[in-house]
């Protein structure tokens, strides 16, 4: 029982590690000589003329959650297709319930007009 913990033990200081270890090499290794052009905004090549802080309409955002939301639960249907032929009738329901509750959601955001571009 002590040997499983101490591979546990052993796995957690490495996950830790090796993080820390990259973050402190990259700040003992960084160039540290700041000028005006390493500071400067760089966007595209050219410099901007006007304000840079543009405001996006709403719409752009939820789009992306929704596709964001919908391509992640998407995934989920993986392990059904790869188990295909040895589905059972419970796994084929649940598969059912599954999409119905997708399908009942992309109803929803498209009447609510969330994936309409005007």
């Amino acid at each position: 029982m002590l040997n499983q913990w101490l591979y546990i033990g052993i796995f957690v200081v490495i996950s830790l590690a090796l993080p820390a270890v990259a973050i402190l090499l990259a700040r003992i290794l960084s160039p540290k000589k700041p000028n005006k052009i390493k500071n400067s905004a760089y966007e595209c090549g050219m410099e901007t003329y006007d304000k840079t802080w543009v405001q996006f309409r709403i719409q752009y955002y939820l789009y992306a959650l929704v596709f964001l939301i919908f391509d992640v639960e998407t995934v989920f249907l993986f392990p059904i297709a790869v188990a295909y032929n040895q589905a059972t009738l419970f796994m084929v329901i649940e598969a059912i319930i599954f999409i119905s509750i997708l399908f009942g959601g992309f109803l929803y955001v498209w009447r609510k007009g969330a994936l309409s571009w005007y």
